[in-house]
């Protein structure tokens, strides 16, 4: 079976323009997302202390979702003049590929969401995401799940680790446990459900 794919997006919205942006992702984004032949979850997410501030996950069949006509019926140039709008007034970090680890799970609801990003890294260094990522939090006290994705970029790829906590509070790790790959670290967040 292949592995499910999946679109991440981080973003940043100015101060004054939350109200609207979490308006727009409520009543429209999320549901028309969802609404995708091949999306088979949504789920949105708060940064309590850091930034990019809101994180929104969506579980795919597969990557390929991305290329059907039904996900291109809402999206690019064919997007709402809302989202448009939006999207022109809110840093975006938009990520999509396949869940490398452990492949097929789909976005289960926790207390709390860790999301660690490797930028940018060899493609090569995906087994040291893994390792790293399993030894650090697969087994631990609290974790629910466990999850890699990896986003092919024009250089190198990132690997983007999302760990679901049963409970608030601090999440701690070693960046030594991913080896080579801890030095493409860029992202350590903690983030609730929205």
């Amino acid at each position: 079976m292949a592995n499910k794919g999946f679109l991440l997006v981080l973003m940043q919205p100015p101060p004054a323009f939350e109200d609207e942006f979490n308006a727009w992702y409520d009543t429209e984004h999320v549901p028309e997302r969802v609404a995708v032949e091949g999306f088979e979850s949504g789920r949105r997410y708060v940064c309590g202390d850091g930034h990019p501030r809101y994180l929104a996950m969506y579980d795919m069949a597969n990557e390929a979702v991305l290329e059907t006509e039904s996900y291109l019926r809402v999206s690019a140039d064919r997007a709402s003049p809302w989202t448009r709008r939006v999207t022109s007034r809110v840093k975006v970090y938009r990520s999509a590929g396949e869940q490398i680890f452990p492949g097929d799970e789909v976005t289960v609801p926790t207390v709390r969401t860790v999301l660690l990003r490797f930028s940018a890294t060899p493609a090569g260094l995906g087994e040291a995401v893994i390792a790293g990522a399993k030894a650090s939090f697969a087994g631990a006290p609290g974790t629910v799940q466990l999850r890699v994705f990896a986003y092919p970029r024009e250089v190198g790829t990132d690997f983007l680790v999302m760990v679901g906590l049963s409970a608030p509070g601090n999440f701690t790790f070693e960046a030594s446990a991913f080896g080579e790959a801890a030095a493409y670290l860029d992202l350590a967040n903690s983030y609730a459900p929205y």
